[in-house]
């Protein structure tokens, strides 16, 4: 017998239902504080179906978009548990991301110290500054694609 999409969950469920272990579940409650499942005697964890929606969007910016914990934490701080929730519901962030100001970008005088680096290291500087114009690029496409 299946249960209602009311119900609580205990973190066996949840586990089970997001494909990760019982132990990553407690690191991110330590990590998002938004994430506040019931305890029962003996410490028992119950998962409310608005704790599963954000672990789940919590689970999409980490595990799909490829954000950081502090990078989620921020979008939380300042977008808030709706937009993580509806993350999670529509499998990315991306599109659901308000326009804001394109990040700067990089000084060339890192740039030519990340090249004369690599140089000294024996890597090919033409090869890496390829490298940087292709993800210039691709930066510039998702400034285009949010805009």
């Amino acid at each position: 017998m299946a249960k209602s999409s009311e119900a609580f969950r205990t973190i066996s469920e949840v586990a089970d239902e997001l494909s990760v272990p019982k132990h990553v579940l407690r690191f991110w409650e330590i990590k998002f504080p938004q994430i506040r499942p019931m305890k029962r005697g003996g410490g028992r964890r119950y998962y409310r179906p608005e704790d599963v929606e954000l672990l789940r969007g919590i689970q999409v910016l980490l595990h799909s978009e490829g954000f950081t914990i502090r990078g989620v934490q921020k979008i939380l701080r300042e977008q808030g548990m709706d937009q993580v929730k509806a993350s999670g519901q529509s499998g990315s962030l991306v599109a659901d991301l308000p326009v804001s100001a394109p990040a700067p970008a990089p000084k060339k005088t890192a740039k030519r110290k990340a090249i004369a680096a690599a140089s000294s290291d024996g890597l090919d500087a033409e090869m890496l500054q390829k490298a940087i114009a292709e993800l210039e690029a691709c930066r510039s496409m998702l400034v285009a694609a949010q805009n």
